[in-house]
């Protein structure tokens, strides 16, 4: 046989459009989804920053933003600096002409304490503008006591800034055409960043004659592995950490999503192709009987595949870039990703995506290929006429297993804890949707048996499809499958958010105890609480500083760094207790003082941890601190999962300035908080932060969105081809004197018992994934919204109707 397309294959395509029309859609929509994500994982890769504040600095030392434990790492959630004293080390490299300490910090002027939504000044040290080339307009280089600031002001002019060392006066002694930045002499700046001691980055400008990456190796040389050197583009990611969170979002999208998005999108397609295949039994049965060879029936479908599926996985690439795109410009928008980070496209996952589509097509139609090519003609044509019913012999034993190791690994999540729970709770969902495929025949038979029986009783249209589907549960199951894909992943997504915002919202309510909220997210004056306290009617106040530590969990080679939300606040325990119920289980929030910790509950389980352990953790900066703990609370969801004394993070965070004054106060004192911030009652603040919470599900919704798209359209898909394949049947039917009317009803029954199954299935796979999944995160079971469920239903019916009644009236019409 020649080894270009076959005039068997080309004239299958021509004269059967229908079915490979469907495999064409199924492989385009897989190479979509896989090259979508490609794009993105690949992106987060490779993602940069240009160097902006650092484009005239040639070689730049910065800590690693890292923070590793065992073989994993984690990025730091502030930013890691670096001991002032490898400045001299730097500096005195062969070569350097120039060390320059970098700080970065924010300053506030006491004349816009009133109102801080305008964000703070940013402050840096004079010694920078070697490097940044910024000049003076006016006046003098700041000594001590001194600052230059941009054209708002006037050379000699008395102002006050706020710092995290507190209030100071300082004259001005210079200006420049910046807006919003003010220059402190260097070794000012150092006592006012909140980080003694500790310096961004290091700049080291090269002598004359000397090149960049010989300055750069000398000084990686001398600072060892106390710094990372940074040339070129990899400055830029120096300057704005926020980089790596950005990174790990994309390849987690990528790479985590993205890998069970492509298992699912060629496990939909490999299914479709098999369909298209299987379809054609009576053709192959009787080119067997003409004296076709089984080798050139493979040879015909593996045609086929390289005919239809590159095509199709070109094509999809095209929306899988729109898709991407899009999908990037939102994360871009909500601050995901830093906005000079670009969308990176490349030949790489778009190939991926071809080939994948191809190697689908190709796999699947050899394996649906391979029993009639293989089997007598004789048999293949008796085969052809009437369906199959006894059990694979590999497919059952491989789905009887899926189906037990699911239940097991339920099982298993119900007893972890945290993420934990939602990660093996993420397999559980995979496994029995493999069981639901493996066992589709069996399980179809089972569900027209259950579902059809009372259609028997529904007059002929429904006794005839109850029939029907008992008589070809291979069918029935290639149309049920998707449709249980899409209610199952859907579902799961989700739920999983309506279930933990639902518990994160009554924890916020309930924990939440003081009276007034005072909000200012650019950062509270530093003496906020004392001139809060002596407002009349306030009895407590509690400031609190919000930020994330990373917590080791698990032991052993399988250990790694989970970030959690952790809040500083001030004063002592007792006070935090009369304005925040964190809902204590063990210990004492009156212990809470220096070195100690109180953690949450679930992350205490996760961290095998009780009150009087040390709880070894990394500070916003990286830095190594062992807290004891002295309480355990059940309210990590809604509130913070851990509570330190705000002195513990001032000195490890970039801004020390809290942003939230909790209150306990009578209604009248309202008036003289609002000099500090926006003030709301507690409920007003519980609304605000649900807000948050909207925002933060958007992830969980775009993906439910991606991934129930798909699997709604695969499942239109293989609907409409199943009803197409029917043309000979349904012709039979009104040749025996079947009226239109009683063949519409037929299928409009037969569509709704899909329909019934697939949500029926769907729902359980979905209940058997959230249910050890929701125990785990949140202690509680999931909570469904009735009519968030019932639109889910109501879009799966109504689906099903659609891709079966517009078809078969298009077939019963002729």
């Amino acid at each position: 046989m020649s080894r270009t397309p076959n005039g068997l294959a080309r004239a299958a395509i021509r004269f059967r459009p229908s079915g490979f029309a469907g495999t064409f859609i199924a492989l385009m929509a897989a190479a979509l989804i896989v090259s979508a994500c490609g794009i993105l994982l690949q992106t987060g890769v490779l993602a940069t920053v240009p160097p902006a504040r650092y484009a005239g600095a040639p070689v730049v030392a910065a800590a690693d933003q890292q923070s590793h434990v065992k073989a994993t790492q984690s990025p730091v959630p502030d930013r890691a600096r670096l001991d002032n004293a490898l400045v001299r080390k730097a500096a005195s490299v062969p070569g350097a002409a120039k060390a320059i300490p970098d700080l970065t910090f924010p300053v506030h002027r006491t004349a816009a304490a009133a109102d801080r939504t305008a964000g703070p000044l940013t402050a840096h040290g004079w010694g920078s503008t070697a490097f940044t080339g910024t000049r003076l307009s006016a006046g003098a280089a700041p000594r001590t006591g001194e600052v230059v600031m941009g054209a708002d002001a006037a050379v000699g002019d008395r102002i006050t800034l706020d710092t995290a060392a507190g209030e100071r006066e300082f004259t001005v002694s210079g200006l420049t055409d910046a807006v919003g930045t003010v220059w402190f002499g260097d070794a000012q700046a150092q006592s006012l960043s909140g980080h003694p001691g500790r310096v961004d980055a290091i700049v080291v400008l090269p002598r004359p004659g000397t090149t960049t990456d010989a300055l750069a190796d000398q000084v990686g040389h001398a600072l060892g592995t106390q710094a990372q050197v940074r040339t070129g583009t990899d400055r830029g990611a120096v300057e704005d950490p926020t980089l790596a969170y950005a990174k790990e979002a994309l390849t987690g999208i990528g790479g985590s999503f993205g890998g069970i998005a492509t298992l699912v999108a060629i496990f939909t397609a490999a299914g479709t192709v098999a369909l298209s295949v299987g379809q054609r039994r009576r053709e192959f049965a009787l080119l067997r009987a003409i004296g076709a060879t089984p080798r050139q029936l493979r040879r015909t479908v593996a045609t086929e595949a390289l005919l239809v599926a590159p095509v199709a996985g070109a094509l999809g690439c095209l929306p899988g870039i729109a898709l991407a795109s899009w999908w990037f410009g939102q994360l871009k928008e909500k601050g995901a990703i830093p906005q000079a980070v670009e969308l990176t496209v490349s030949w790489l996952p778009l190939t991926v995506a071809t080939g994948a589509a191809c190697v689908t097509a190709l796999l699947a139609g050899y394996c649906a290929a391979r029993r009639p090519s293989k089997i007598k003609p004789g048999l293949a044509l008796a085969e052809s006429a009437v369906e199959r019913l006894r059990p694979g012999l590999i497919r059952t034993p491989l789905g009887v297993a899926a189906l037990v190791g699911g239940f097991v690994l339920a099982g298993l999540a119900a007893s972890e804890s945290g993420e934990n729970a939602a990660n093996t709770a993420l397999g559980v969902v995979m496994l029995f949707m493999l069981a639901v495929a493996l066992l589709g025949p069996l399980i179809a038979r089972l569900c027209a048996g259950l579902i059809g029986f009372p259609l028997r009783a529904g007059g002929a249209a429904a006794s005839l499809a109850a029939a029907n589907s008992r008589t070809h549960a291979r069918r029935l199951s290639s149309a049920i499958t998707p449709i249980v894909l899409a209610m199952a992943f859907s579902s799961v997504l989700v739920f999983m958010h309506t279930s933990e915002d639902r518990v994160a919202a009554h924890q916020l309510r309930d924990g939440i105890t003081a009276d007034h909220v005072v909000s200012a997210p650019a950062g509270l004056p530093s003496g906020a609480v004392d001139r809060a306290k002596s407002t009349a009617g306030v009895s407590t106040a509690v400031s609190v500083l919000h930020t994330s530590v990373l917590v080791p969990i698990g032991s052993g080679d399988g250990a790694y760094l989970e970030s959690a939300s952790a809040q500083g606040v001030s004063g002592r325990g007792h006070d935090l207790a009369r304005v925040q119920d964190l809902g204590v289980r063990a210990g004492s929030l009156d212990a809470l003082g220096h070195g100690t910790v109180a953690v949450d509950a679930s992350l205490a389980a996760a961290a095998h941890v009780r009150t009087g352990d040390r709880l070894h953790l990394r500070l916003p900066d990286g830095t190594p601190a062992a807290p004891r703990v002295v309480a355990v609370y059940g309210r990590g969801i809604g509130l913070p999962q851990l509570t330190l004394p705000q002195a513990e993070l001032t000195a490890h965070v970039t801004s020390p300035f809290a942003t939230e004054l909790l209150v306990r106060s009578s209604t009248r004192a309202a008036a003289g908080l609002a000099g500090l911030g926006q003030v709301t009652t507690k409920d007003g603040y519980a609304t605000a932060q649900g807000l948050d919470r909207q925002l933060n599900a958007w992830a969980n919704t775009t993906m439910a969105v991606v991934l129930g798209g798909f699997a709604a359209v695969a499942a239109a898909n293989t609907l409409v081809m199943t009803v197409l394949d029917r043309r000979r049947e349904l012709s039979v039917l009104r040749l025996i004197g079947s009226t239109r009317r009683q063949v519409m009803g037929m299928i409009r029954w037969e569509a709704l018992l899909v329909a019934l199954a697939g949500i029926a299935l769907g729902t359980a796979i979905a209940l058997a994934t959230l249910i050890p999944m929701m125990k785990g995160l949140t202690g509680e079971g999931p909570y469904i919204p009735p009519l968030l469920y019932g639109s889910f239903a109501a879009g799966v019916v109504a689906l099903g109707l659609t891709s079966t009644l517009l078809p078969a009236r298009a077939v019963v019409r002729r």
